[in-house]
């Protein structure tokens, strides 16, 4: 008797415990009753009667990383890249993502990498590779509806690569060059006529400010001409007035003056070299001082 009661005891202890379980943080059990689903084990140390029931299955509740197998895309223009991805997802509810699926992550894989084919098979080549922000985002959108039902969430996906064949990256590196020395050959051919207007416009401001100097000058000078004529022409009436009075002064003042204007006329000639005259320079003198003295009488005779 006492080795039977023993052996109880001893039986009924391995069923407690295995009937203990113990959940850690991260995580959620399924428990089954023969076969079927009764409720979650959340993380802690839970107990659930053994022989009957039976943990189902083990779901990491944390956000997880699944990588994505490069696979070949033929792009909307056929050409044919390379590509892999990273896709970022995170079991919101244990149950679903235990029982409306068989294998999450193969099927999550598979999902991905035939959106991925969808998505940029509608693209070409040069957005592809242009819009990779746009693509993810579309990934994204198509990949989280999907798998709603099965109670997972996706947060990210990103394309890590496009891979175009060689050949076709030395075609498309030769039409970024031609493309550059085009833009190149009409930056420069803008800044040669930028550089011409400017030289034009410069000419034209500096002939307008010449002519306008010209026309300033010929101003200045036609108003000393008008000044030096109405001098000589108050000087010639003056004389005439005072040689209509008889007064040989001015006679003498203007025979020295036409004296004089013609030794001048004689010593700049260019055929003269050396020219011997009489001169007699008292007279000259003479005719000078009585220059001074009808300046003096008519200065009087104003002043009267």
């Amino acid at each position: 008797m006492d080795v039977i009661a023993l052996a109880v005891v001893v039986l009924v202890g391995i069923l407690i415990l295995t009937g203990i379980k113990m959940v850690p943080q991260g995580y959620q059990y399924t428990v089954e009753r023969f076969g079927k689903f009764t409720r979650v084990l959340s993380p802690g140390l839970t107990v659930i009667v053994p022989i009957v029931d039976n943990i189902g299955r083990k779901q990491n509740m944390m956000e997880q990383v699944l990588d994505i197998l490069p696979q070949e895309v033929i792009s909307a223009d056929n050409a044919q890249v390379t590509t892999d991805a990273v896709c970022f997802f995170q079991v919101q509810d244990a149950v679903r993502a235990s029982y409306e699926v068989n294998d999450l992550e193969l099927a999550m894989q598979n999902l991905v990498m035939t959106n991925i084919r969808a998505v940029l098979g509608s693209m070409e080549l040069d957005e592809m590779l242009s819009n990779r922000d746009r693509i993810n985002a579309a990934l994204l959108t198509k990949v989280d509806e999907a798998t709603d039902p099965w109670g997972v969430k996706v947060t990210r996906i990103e394309i890590r690569d496009i891979s175009p064949p060689r050949d076709l990256v030395d075609a498309m590196a030769r039409q970024m060059k031609a493309e550059r020395e085009k833009r190149a050959s009409i930056l420069e051919a803008e800044g040669e006529r930028e550089a011409a207007i400017k030289v034009a416009e410069g000419q034209k401001q500096s002939e307008i400010l010449k002519a306008e100097g010209e026309l300033e000058a010929a101003k200045r000078q036609a108003e000393a001409r008008e000044r030096l004529a109405e001098a000589e022409a108050n000087a010639t009436q003056m004389v005439s007035k005072a040689i209509a009075e008889g007064d040989m002064q001015a006679i003498n003042y203007f025979v020295a003056q036409k004296y004089v204007e013609a030794l001048k006329a004689v010593g700049t000639a260019d055929s003269s070299k050396l020219v011997m005259m009489p001169l007699e320079a008292s007279s000259i003198i003479g005719s000078v001082a009585g220059i001074s003295e009808l300046l003096k009488g008519g200065a009087q005779s104003g002043g009267k």
